[in-house]
């Protein structure tokens, strides 16, 4: 297949899509490039909507390119909602009637928050939070309200709660899991936000379900009624139950006249090199399926911001190159903030482990701050990092775990992973003193690399 000179078009405009633009404009200045999106017009940081509702920026705030960047790269962009492809003819055809045809097809299609058959979970006033529409929807819907609902433990979910406070719009979050994402975190860090939502009047139900979302005679929430019979009076119900593959409108698309049909199970069906089953279509980002998990520590759905990046640079790579390569995401890290507690995750961190896995855990006295590590029983090889309330430097423990460092080396040198802003408590000293006291060791600080790097940063 010849690498370039074709009509390239990418449906959605996320983190996959528009990186996968700008590389292969890089490699190619002569490919025909389309960005497609009904949902904006331009690409913005999604995980900046909490921010435009809570005052804190405006919707331009967020894109991170002048709109006269597009033109200049020559990324023609198309603003409207693709209702089918048809893959034998290699056309779009839009809500709008509008067709548009194509040389090479990638689907970044995206998620969309998950729904689960609730009774009243179409009434007005209950939605999720994903799409730029979600958030002009919660900005209608939250106007003098009394109460919000919201359902599901998870990043979204805790997201949603900070914006409704933002507001002094009371909040009852209602959480089926014994602690708060307790099948991702282990129980003390888990513990650690049940208390620090709790401490931000945010009412936390913990093993609770919702049953049924009630509406009024004109439709809107006015309700909800948990698997216990209690109802609870809201005006708002969000749902934060988790994301899918946005891949509905790709089901079934395709007959004996136009062509194959693409092949879905809970996302699109990848290999290690995005392709799909039909030639010159390819998927990536959160609705991709690979039919192989890309790491043992990995899920064959990826839904996090730097992974659909990713995702981009490879596709590109290989649309612009003679010898693909195949999808290898390195270390597994993650972060994201509980209110205003940061966490950060490294390696592999589960909710439990096994026998031949230990744990070495510190806490700080204040009950916001504190890191796990796992190590292997056998060796002392590190395996993985929670951490929350402590900025530590990425290249750190990419390098750590990468390397087999033992438990012991990561902590004499925990120094350097700090990144802490200037005057915030650096907690290195008091984990290491954890350690000893655990151990009866005496192991101290790497302060001569420590001193080595200062300088070296100073010259």
């Amino acid at each position: 297949m010849s690498k370039s000179h074709k009509h390239i078009v990418i449906i959605g405009n996320g983190i996959s899509g528009v990186t996968c633009a700008r590389h292969i404009r890089k490699n190619d200045a002569d490919a025909a490039i389309t960005i497609v999106s009904g949902e904006t017009e331009h690409f913005f940081s999604r995980t900046a909507l909490m921010y435009i509702y809570m005052g804190h920026m405006k919707y331009e705030h967020t894109k991170p390119y002048e709109d006269w960047f597009w033109e200049k790269n020559k990324l023609e962009l198309v603003n409207g909602w693709v209702e089918k492809v048809d893959f034998g003819n290699k056309k779009l055809n839009f809500q709008n009637g509008k067709t548009l045809v194509y040389d090479v097809l990638i689907l970044a299609t995206g998620s969309k928050p998950n729904k689960f058959g609730w009774p009243g979970q179409d009434s007005m006033g209950v939605q999720g939070l994903y799409s730029y529409q979600d958030l002009e929807s919660m900005e209608k819907y939250t106007q003098e309200i009394s109460r919000a609902v919201i359902v599901g433990g998870g990043l979204i979910g805790i997201e949603m709660a900070e914006m409704l406070r933002s507001r002094d719009i009371p909040a009852t979050f209602l959480v089926r899991e014994k602690s708060f994402w307790d099948n991702i975190l282990p129980f003390e860090e888990s513990q650690m936000i049940n208390r620090h939502i709790k401490e931000h009047h945010i009412e936390l139900r913990l093993e609770t379900e919702l049953d049924e979302i009630i509406p009024d005679e004109s439709g809107r929430v006015k309700a909800i009624r948990t698997k216990t019979g209690e109802t609870i009076d809201c005006q708002f119900v969000g749902l934060t139950a988790g994301v899918s593959p946005n891949v509905d409108f790709l089901k079934n698309t395709s007959d004996e006249e136009n062509g194959p049909t693409l092949k879905i199970q809970r996302g699109i069906l990848i290999n290690a090199y995005f392709e799909t089953n039909i030639p010159d279509v390819y998927a990536m980002g959160d609705c991709a399926e690979f039919q192989e998990a890309p790491a043992s520590d990995r899920k064959n759905i990826e839904q996090v911001w730097y992974t659909g990046r990713m995702h981009g640079e490879t596709l590109a790579y290989n649309l612009t190159h003679q010898n693909p390569v195949p999808y290898q995401p390195g270390i597994w890290f993650n972060s994201a903030k509980f209110l205003d507690i940061e966490y950060q995750t490294y390696g592999h961190v589960p909710s439990f482990w096994e026998e031949h896995i230990k744990s070495f855990y510190w806490e700080h006295q204040g009950g916001k701050s504190c890191i796990r590590l796992l190590y292997r029983k056998s060796d002392n090889t590190i395996l993985g990092v929670n951490s929350f309330g402590w900025r530590l430097r990425h290249e750190f423990f990419d390098k750590a775990i990468t390397d087999g460092w033992t438990l012991e080396k990561v902590l004499v040198n925990l120094n350097k992973a700090n990144f802490n802003p200037e005057f915030f408590e650096a907690f290195y000293r008091d984990v290491l003193e954890k350690y000893n006291q655990e151990t009866g060791k005496q192991l101290r600080v790497d302060k001569i690399s420590f001193l080595k790097k200062l300088i070296g940063s100073r010259v």
